[in-house]
């Protein structure tokens, strides 16, 4: 030719049948296989062959791609060299793609003669870097692979060129996906260089794969040094788009303008992200409930942002019919064509409230009968009340015998300031007139409590207290009559007209029913009303001491060793009910029986403990030894007590006592002395 080259062009179609011979239509390349008989270089622009490629859709937005990007898929389908190519691979693959269809085709370079050092330096584009006896002489061209193949298996990819390939050359691929995990994918053939896939791969997991080819002889001494093979996985859309969350909520202020954002939808495809199987497009495909309109929001489909497309006036949550509305959106892939996949989410979008509505009464005026007990809660559903300073917030009873009439003149507001442009209007005040009704109210005791100092033990009848109770209803002429209603001890009575209240038994200060000096009671004043209304008082006694308890001594056992050095029995205490200066200092001595002093000592430690001793030692048996102790009072109270004093075998820190009686320690006083004598 011109050109300096013949193109000689040799059809397969697919599934070994002849142009035009199938029915219906399969989407892709309607013949899978080419040949391009190669005679001197392609000249940039020149058309090579012309592939046969049909969508089944009108092949719209059909996207070509040439494993060998010196060349492409012009617009009418041809076959072109970019640039003026004076060597070529002896295969090409020729990737079709559009939204209806994905497939490959094959074009085989034959002819081609063998590329020598310097064609080899402008393929690999080395210019005059090459040495001229380089052991790099390998052409590897990138590949490229579909993702999700169907068997049968394996399919050649493409093809690597040796420039100094014999016959006892082989050729050999290692890295990921040959040798190394997932080993197996990707094969050569020994002798053609021919690379093939093994199994379907998906480009989700790996979308790339870098290999090296080299060749050796037979002995596996390296020929031509590696050379970098690299696959691409082409994507399918074979993923879905997936909402970050099933259920997104979001809110919008009532009255908002038009067009404000409320929420953002978003949601993730796994696929290439540089390809139309990723690029995701948003709508709203229903809207519950449809009413004021269906189309009350819009999304926007690119960004998934929701917007609100109704009006500011319709856009009123006092008058919507919920406050509460659920889009159901869809996100669709291939820029949201017919054949795109789908993923769905749903929106909760809920209307909040702003305070655009000044509270109203219902009534301007109010007349209601209230009788005279707490009414503090009567207006707590209106809101804030300012209530006329002359009336004052009434949290206290109402008083008929006081006041029997009340006009409140009151206005309501919202917590919350209201939007500016609404204000108060004459419905947020209202007038409330308030008759009182009369009640029958109980006796009022005065003072309660009644507090009252009496001294213990004043004889039965003496007069404790007088009460008084006084009927609020002044109005009306009634009579009180006085009751005991709770006296705990039953030491009182009470006069039921006079309210005189008197002793009905000993008033004792040490009696269970007295805390901390004080006794309670508690009495009833009732008035003769229809009906009886009763009220209660409170009468506290504070009773002084008087010194009506004798004193004892503690503790009432002792212990000493029978060969004790030290004759110190015990220290002992004295106890008494009373208060001072009933009971401390106290005086313990010993009992008056005769002879107890020839045995025994007493000595005082301080003013209440005194030590007991021994004067001579004892054999082992249990003695009652007699004490005299004596208070402080006026006039003082004495109380003979007995110390059981054990005398008892001391061995290795133990001590054996005896269970015996106890001997009488005055008599043991008066052997001791008439021994002596």
């Amino acid at each position: 030719t011109e050109m300096g080259c013949q193109i000689f062009i040799k059809v397969a179609h697919a599934g070994g049948q002849e142009d035009g011979g199938y029915e219906g239509c399969v989407p892709g390349f309607q013949v899978k296989n080419y040949e391009v008989a190669y005679s001197g270089a392609f000249h940039k622009g020149q058309p090579l062959i012309q592939v046969e490629f049909d969508d089944c859709a009108g092949n719209e937005d059909v996207a070509f791609d040439v494993s060998d990007p010196s060349f492409l898929v012009d617009g009418d389908l041809n076959l072109v060299p970019r640039q003026d190519v004076r060597y070529s691979g002896p295969v090409l693959f020729v990737h079709g793609v559009s939204a209806h269809a994905d497939d490959m085709a094959q074009v085989d370079v034959t002819g081609l003669p063998l590329p020598s050092a310097h064609a080899l330096r402008d393929l690999l584009g080395l210019g005059q870097k090459l040495p001229y006896r380089s052991k790099r002489s390998l052409l590897v061209p990138p590949m490229i692979v579909t993702e999700n193949q169907r068997p049968p298996f394996p399919r050649i990819i493409g093809k690597v060129i040796s420039a100094e390939k014999l016959g006892n050359h082989i050729f050999r691929l290692t890295g990921p996906g040959a040798d190394r995990d997932p080993i197996g994918l990707f094969t050569i053939d020994i002798d053609t260089g021919d690379v093939s896939v093994s199994r379907s791969l998906d480009r989700e997991a790996i979308d790339s794969y870098q290999l090296e080819v080299s060749t050796t002889d037979i002995s596996g001494n390296l020929i031509e040094e590696p050379a970098i093979l690299v696959i691409t996985v082409i994507d399918q859309n074979d993923n879905r788009p997936i909402f970050k969350e099933t259920r997104y909520t979001g809110e919008v202020l009532e009255g908002s303008p038009t067009g404000t954002t409320v929420m953002t939808m978003t949601a993730f495809d796994a696929d290439d992200p540089g390809t139309d199987n990723a690029v995701l497009r948003y709508n709203i495909v229903r809207q519950s409930p449809d009413k004021p309109s269906p189309n009350m929001f819009y999304i926007d489909a690119e960004r998934g942002d929701i917007v609100t497309v109704i009006s500011p006036t319709l856009l009123d949550r006092e008058t919507l019919p919920t406050t509460r509305y659920e889009l159901e959106i869809v996100a669709k892939d291939m820029a949201g064509s017919e054949v795109g996949l789908t993923g769905t989410a749903t929106a909760t979008i809920t209307i909040t409230d702003k305070n655009d509505h000044a509270p109203e009464f219902t009534h301007p005026l109010v007349r209601t009968s209230k009788t005279s007990g707490l009414w503090h809660h009567f207006f707590s559903t209106y809101g804030i009340l300012n209530i006329d300073p002359q009336i004052g917030t009434k949290k206290t009873p109402l008083d008929y015998e006081s006041t029997m009439f009340h006009t409140l003149y009151i206005r309501v507001e919202n917590e919350d300031p209201l939007v500016p442009d609404v204000g108060y209007g004459p419905s947020s005040t209202a007038t409330v007139r308030v008759t009182v009704e009369d009640i029958n109210e109980g006796p009022v005791f005065f003072p309660d409590p009644l507090v009252v100092t009496k001294v213990e033990n004043i004889p039965v009848g003496s007069v404790v207290a007088s009460l008084s109770a006084t009927d609020p209803d002044t109005l009306e002429i009634q009579s009180i009559r006085y009751a005991v209603l709770h006296d705990p001890a039953g030491w009182l009575s009470v006069s039921p007209v006079k309210g005189t209240v008197n002793t009905s038994a000993s008033l004792d200060r040490e009696s269970p029913y007295v805390h901390d000096n004080r006794y309670t009671a508690v009495f009833t004043a009732t008035d003769n009303g229809i009906p009886p209304a009763t009220g209660t008082g409170t009468l506290i006694i504070h009773l002084e001491d008087y010194n009506d308890n004798a004193p004892y001594v503690v503790p009432s056992v002792a212990r000493v060793c029978e060969d004790a050095h030290d004759r110190n029995v015990a220290i002992v205490g004295g106890w008494d009910k009373d208060l001072p200066p009933n009971a401390a200092p106290f005086k313990i001595e010993l009992g008056k029986q005769p002879g107890l002093d020839k045995t025994w000592n007493v000595t005082r430690v301080n003013s209440t403990h005194s030590q007991i001793m021994l004067l001579h030692s004892l054999k082992k048996a249990n003695y009652q030894l007699p004490l005299l102790i004596t208070d402080s009072g006026e006039p003082p109270l004495s109380n003979n007590t007995e110390v059981k004093v054990q005398v008892c075998i001391c061995k290795k820190n133990k001590m054996h006592c005896s269970s015996a009686h106890s001997h009488s320690a005055s008599l043991l006083g008066l052997l001791t002395s008439a021994g002596d004598r």
